[in-house]
């Protein structure tokens, strides 16, 4: 028994000084160019998804249909997130083309086991929290939770909007813009 946990103290020393030894080593490609290899994207997506899945399970979903919300969540939308995820026509933005991981097209009904509760609770969350080391940001540090289910709730239709429904429903009237961050003063 004393042995055999020696031997298990030994390798577990050694699986942790080759991966110290890699990690300092630089060898690993971080450039968004190059893609992960498969089991450190496998590890990746498992922890994203099983994480957020735990962490929005809690999440109480209120009502999605209100149309306010839908304009709202539109015009939010089309600022803020439509340079990665799409608008109804496209097929990619420089923007998108160089993030990796690439971003999801919110435009294409997706294919999901989970019901519209659960997947609304993950959108909810995802845009809150954002997702680190992808590009999404967490939202929530500068909107409140209600601008952010009208953008669930936008989500909610996205995928069977043609491109004059999204430009109709998306549009902002200059006194409600979003101040350009770009402009100066």
């Amino acid at each position: 028994m004393t042995r055999h946990l020696c031997t298990l103290s030994v390798l577990a020393l050694l699986t942790v000084a080759s991966v110290a030894v890699f990690v300092m080593s630089g060898r690993y490609p971080m450039g968004a160019d190059v893609p992960h290899w498969q089991l450190t994207h496998w590890l990746l997506e498992s922890l994203r998804e099983r994480s957020i899945a735990h962490a929005a399970a809690r999440i109480h979903v209120p009502p999605l249909d209100d149309p306010d919300m839908l304009l709202s969540g539109g015009a939010d939308y089309n600022d803020m997130c439509a340079a990665c995820h799409l608008r109804p026509g496209e097929d990619s933005t420089d923007l998108k083309i160089g993030l990796y991981p690439s971003p999801p097209e919110l435009t294409a009904s997706a294919r999901s086991n989970a019901d519209e509760q659960q997947k609304s609770r993950r959108q909810f969350w995802i845009i809150k929290h954002g997702i680190k080391a992808s590009g999404m940001p967490a939202w929530g540090k500068t909107h409140d939770d209600q601008r952010i289910w009208a953008m669930v709730a936008f989500l909610k239709r996205l995928p069977e909007l043609t491109p004059t429904q999204y430009q109709i429903i998306t549009a902002r009237g200059k006194a409600q813009a979003e101040p350009d961050c770009h402009q100066r003063p």
